[in-house]
């Protein structure tokens, strides 16, 4: 039977663990807000763009580009972001419950995270390509991910590219998503911030900025509409990276609950 002395020391050391728990739980935080106001920074860049996408979509009556170019899906490509560590719940699995409903004989993939890089080279799926980015997101290898997919698409090596990511709902949400990446149907606004990337509408034009385009509004659109894509692409792995953080603060949070702690003197010892 422990002693007085013995539940003592289990007290206090299980308070310790808590000033512990509880300073994991504020870094988490830090880190979540973080990543939240890196994907919130694009949103004047997304504003300017989607200005100069609707001026010359308005003005260019049959606008083509090869990326925008609908043919049978005989073979497609996925994108698979996921997270480079585990201790992240569900995050990752609920991702890979969604790869294997694609076929393996039709589907090639692209990664973005170690541990999607594994599970494709695991599950012995075609893997065309590795990426891997940094703890906040940098452009540079976002628009890595977005040329590599924009070039098996024009080369005709597949004919559709979806991107399968987490979605970032709440702080309590956060979902895998499919979403086409091409070819672009329709050219949509592009969007900042979280879960930014489901909420690309109609670009409306008429803005208080007049434009003029050189050499025309054909070539500048054409221009525009890979880099839209890259910077859908930017705010598709923020997204991730922002679920990532949520996830330690939940965790934290949910571990922190009031202790409640009795110490029973037995043997007839009287309190003073």
């Amino acid at each position: 039977m422990a002693t007085t002395r013995d539940i003592r020391r289990r007290i206090k050391s299980v308070k310790n663990t808590a000033q512990i728990t509880r300073a994991m739980q504020m870094v988490a935080a830090a880190k979540m807000r973080k990543a939240q106001q890196a994907a919130l920074a694009g949103r004047p860049y997304a504003a300017l763009m989607n200005e100069v996408l609707a001026e010359a979509t308005a003005r260019t009556m049959d606008f083509r580009h090869p990326l925008m170019e609908t043919r049978e899906a005989r073979k497609r490509a996925i994108i698979l972001v996921s997270t480079d560590r585990g201790l992240c719940g569900a995050l990752n699995s609920n991702l890979f419950r969604e790869v294997v409903k694609f076929d393996r004989d039709t589907t090639l993939y692209l990664t973005a995270g170690r541990k999607a890089s594994q599970f494709v080279a695991r599950t012995k799926r075609p893997l065309a390509a590795e990426f891997t980015y940094k703890d906040t997101p940098q452009f540079g290898e976002a628009r890595a991910i977005s040329r590599f997919a924009q070039d098996l698409f024009i080369k005709r090596e597949v004919d559709a590219v979806d991107v399968l990511y987490t979605n970032y709902i709440s702080i309590l949400v956060q979902r895998p998503e499919i979403v086409p990446f091409l070819p672009v149907g329709k050219i949509q606004t592009v969007t900042a911030g979280i879960h930014g990337y489901a909420e690309a509408g109609e670009l409306s034009a008429g803005g208080a900025v007049p434009y003029l385009f050189e050499p025309d509004e054909e070539t500048v659109l054409g221009e525009l509409l890979p880099h839209s894509l890259n910077f859908q692409m930017h705010q598709i792995l923020l997204e991730t990276k922002a679920s990532l953080k949520t996830y330690p603060t939940l965790v934290k949070a949910g571990s922190n609950c009031p202790l409640k702690s009795t110490l029973v003197h037995a043997g007839g010892r009287s309190e003073k």
